[in-house]
Parts: C-alpha cells; structure tokens; sequence
C-alpha cells in the first residue's frame, strides 16, 4: 500500500474540518431538519461527502467519546480518584457498573453519531438531487454503509434505536424507536446492499473511506456478536465475511505491533478503515494527557500539564508474559526519565516511578498504575496527538477468523492464526513463547478475577471457569485500548459475572447502556431500556 502523502492527508482534514458539524450536546438532532435550499453542483460533491465523515472523529475521539465506554467499563483500564482530585464520578461509575442515563458518554455517543447519520442523510439527498454525477449510485451506497456503521455502534451499545433514513423532513419531525430485531436487520441490509458496488481499492485515495472491505470488517463484527445480539450464532457469516478480506491480498501483519500506532501510521499495511486526525488541522486526541502524570511533560515535551488519570489495572498487567513485546508497547512502567535521559525528579525529590499497584478506584497517588502509551506520543504534541486511528485492522480480521474456527471446532486452525500473530510479540525476547497450542485457547484465562484493594485480591474468583479464556486473554493483549474489550467480556460472558478492582457485578441488563436521559426529555416516543428506569 502507498503511503498516503501529507499533503493529501492535509486536504482532507482541512474539507472535514470545515465541514463539521456543531458538538454542542444540548442541541435537538431533530429538532431542525428541513431539505437543502442551497444550489449545489458536481463540483460540490466533496464538500458534500465530508461532513457524514468527519463526525466520526468527535465519537471516537470526542469529549465523552467511544474510546472511554468500551474502555473504561472493562476489565482493563481504570481511572480513579488521585489523591482525592478526580474527574467527578463520571468515570468512577463506569468501573462500577452503576452508571444511568444521564452518563455523559452516553449522551455523546448518541448524540455524535445520530449527527453523523443526519449528515450521510444529508449527503444522500444532496446527492440524489444533483445532476451530472457519474455513477451516482456508487457514492450513495458508499454513505449507506457509512451509516451502518453509526448504526452499529449504536445498536451495540443501545440496541432498539430509531432508524432514520431520510433526511427531508418535516419541522419538529421526532423518530420513533424500533424493535432490537429491526435495527440489527437492518445494518444487515445496507452493508449486504451496498457491499457489492464499493471500491476494492486500498489506495490514497480511498484512505479513510468505507472500502469493500471497511463494510466486510462492520458486518462481521454483526455476525460475531449475533448470538449476544439475537440469540442466534453467527460464526460461518462472520468467517466468510473476514476471509474475503484476507483472501483479498490487499493487507498484511505489520512488521512490529506498534507501527500500526504511530504518529505518522496512514501508511500502515494493516489499516481497513482509519480515522484521520491531525494536531493543526482537524484535532488530534487527548489521550496522552488523560493518561499521563503531570511531570510525564518533561518526558515527551508536551506542550501541555497531563492531567494524571488513567492507567491499567494491575490485575490485567499481572496476566502479561515479561517477554510479550506488547507490553513495553502499551504501557509505561518503572522509574521515568526526562527527555534527555536524566531522572524524572518530582518535587519530593523522588524519582516518578509508575509501579504495577492501585488502592481503591476512590483513591489512589499520582503514580499507581502503569500509564497507556500504545499509541506513540509526539515531542511538543499541542494539544492533541496526530495518530489517525486504526478503527478496523488486519489483524481484527486474522483474529475473528482465529475466534470463528476455535468455536465451530476447529482449535489447531485457530491456534494456528494466533501463533503467527504472537510472533512479532515474541521475536525480540523468546521466539518460542510465540507458540501456543488449540487447548490453551479453549481453556480458562490466566486473568485473577475478584475484588482487588491495595494490592490484594480479597475474593479469588479467577479466570478458569471461563470458556475460550486463553482466546480472551489474546484478546486483551493484542487489542488493549482499541474499542474491543467491552464487547469481547460480553461475548465471552465475563462484563457482568466477574469482578476486578473495585467493580462487581452489578445486574445483567448492563450490557446495553441506558437511552440518554437528554433524549427521553426532548422526545416522547422513546422509552428507556430495561433495568434502567
């Protein structure tokens, strides 16, 4: 894959960004549709496209944005009060299970990708409505499966949600909510609809667009929850999905599992579908400051104080191999240095050393916890980091083809998968712990689930019980801070049944998150899910 050039990125960022739409969260999303009276043309078509793309930066990335919901309520990543100073109990109640529908997260979910739907509808209208465009349809149906994928975040996250596809409306126009069954069927639908005519290419040109193979990597992510998500599995669906993708010939294991995370990543031959950010132009993210200590500034010469939140749970850091170059890749850990090499020396006249232990999710010092890094932080990054995320990846398609063949039977072929992926974790240290074996993967997880305080697990409950947990654990290791783990602990029945750190199980209907308490008040027809009224 050529590597998509700064200029180029520069372009699209700079059309995304004065496209986008307002974030402002008290705003109705359709409080204020009314069909397009602006004269567009041909030439308009880029202008027209950008913004259904662009918003899907603000749900990841966002304030509030999807990255905290699938982490954050997982098994882990925590950020806890420090030293009683915290970001409010936001957070905390996402560890706890105990959020409701006023969760600002969840109001930004809805809110950001409804707004992303709303402008795909836009587009499709604009575009329909418009003459001298050849092959009209194509870029119809590319919007189409870019509106699936909305939807299926917010089908997996809130399941019966209105499904509105038409964008000229009537003033004061408010949806009505459809059933589980109807919205899953159909995302089916749309991508199965419009997979046929998107591009095949994985060029500059349709980096960051909804490929062949971005709509294939949405719809097997579908089937793979399908027995979660309808009661009905789906594994031969999904493997079918994923195989075209890697029958495909357009992507590979990078070299290093860090490449596909570094600043300058729009290269990487493992990207499906990325997100495009950038510092100056469109907004990077704020992840090094949400995770780093303060004095951490000094370390990558930021531009700004970190804010000294987030770090992972010692619990999961316990179940690494000291081998697993993936460790060192995603987490800070040990005694830190200033850029220059010379010890990070607090006030205190200590040295900052980030050590692999947390007190208690209400309170814990400046320096528990190892601190995320898997994505590489920039010298003097303003603001925001530029790392375009990497939101479907090769390897997600090698590891759901692994998932699918380990439950329909087929362990060695899964095994098989999950060794080859192991062995760039493993090719600097011991080559041979690569290798991992059919049995461990339908074995329990390594993981020692139960409450944890100050260091001590107080109630043992671990992981042995869990079906498939050697797989979980490859889960965790490969994808950690990549919007995976909340779905995976559901899939493999662990989100609600076990505990870590200061979280205990806390009801079964938390697997789907409450319809945001905004949306109940500015719109009638919605009624709240279960367990949440």
């Amino acid at each position: 894959m050529k590597k998509l050039n700064k200029k180029y990125k520069i372009a699209l960022l700079s059309v995304l960004l004065s496209c986008a739409a307002c974030t402002d969260l008290d705003e109705t999303i359709y409080s204020d549709i009314s069909a397009e009276k602006t004269q567009l043309t041909a030439e308009d078509l880029t202008n027209i496209i950008a913004p259904a793309f662009s918003k899907f930066r603000d749900v990841y990335w966002g304030w509030n944005g999807l990255f905290d919901l699938y982490e954050e309520s997982s098994d882990l990543i925590v950020t806890p009060f420090r030293n009683g100073i915290g970001w409010g109990d936001l957070y905390i109640t996402m560890h706890l299970h105990t959020w409701g529908p006023t969760l600002g997260h969840i109001d930004g979910l809805w809110f950001n990708a409804y707004a992303g739907i709303n402008s795909a509808n836009r587009a499709i209208y604009q575009i329909e409505n418009l003459e001298g465009i050849e092959n009209k349809q194509v870029y119809i149906n590319e919007l189409r499966a870019l509106r699936a994928t909305y939807y299926y975040l917010l089908y997996d996250n809130f399941r019966r949600v209105p499904l509105v596809t038409t964008y000229d409306l009537p003033a004061g126009y408010l949806p009505t909510q459809n059933t589980d069954k109807e919205v899953y069927d159909f995302i089916e639908k749309e991508l199965l609809e419009t997979i046929p005519t998107l591009s095949e290419a994985n060029t500059q040109a349709t980096y960051g667009r909804v490929t062949k193979w971005a709509a294939k990597m949405t719809l097997a992510k579908l089937y793979l929850n399908s027995e979660v998500y309808q009661g009905t599995a789906k594994w031969t669906q999904a493997l079918s999905q994923v195989n075209d993708i890697i029958d495909s010939g357009k992507f590979s294991l990078a070299s290093n599992y860090s490449d596909p995370f570094v600043i300058k990543n729009e290269g990487s031959v493992e990207e499906i579908f990325s997100i495009p950010f950038d510092d100056k132009f469109a907004g990077g993210s704020y992840y090094p400051y949400k995770t780093l200590y303060a004095a951490s500034q000094s370390t990558f010469e930021l531009s700004g104080t970190p804010w000294g939140g987030s770090g992972g749970i010692p619990q999961f850091i316990d179940t690494y191999d000291v081998d697993d170059q993936r460790l060192k890749d995603s987490w800070l850990g040990g005694l830190q240095f200033t850029k220059s090499g010379e010890p990070l020396i607090l006030e205190s006249g200590q040295q900052l050393n980030y050590i692999n232990y947390m007190s208690d999710v209400n309170g814990t010092e400046y320096n528990e916890g190892y601190r995320f890094v898997k994505y590489e932080i920039g010298s003097g990054t303003v603001g925001g980091s530029a790392n375009d995320v990497p939101f479907y990846r090769y390897t997600d398609a090698l590891m759901i083809k692994a998932e699918c063949l380990l439950r329909t039977g087929n362990a060695a072929g899964a095994a098989s998968i999950v060794t080859e992926i192991r062995q760039r974790a493993f090719k600097r240290t011991d080559p041979d712990k690569a290798a991992v074996s059919g049995a461990k993967l339908l074995g329990g997880s390594v993981y020692k689930y139960g409450a944890y305080a100050n260091g001590q697990i107080t109630n043992l409950e671990g992981g042995s019980d869990i079906q498939y947990g050697g797989f979980l654990d490859e889960l965790a290791w490969e994808f950690v801070g990549e919007h995976h783990r909340k779905q995976d602990l559901i899939r493999f029945g662990v989100y609600t049944k076990k505990s870590w750190f200061s979280h205990k199980p806390n009801g079964e209907f938390r697997i789907v998150f409450p319809i945001p308490q905004s949306q109940m008040d500015s719109n009638h027809n919605l009624t709240q899910n279960e367990g949440y009224n």
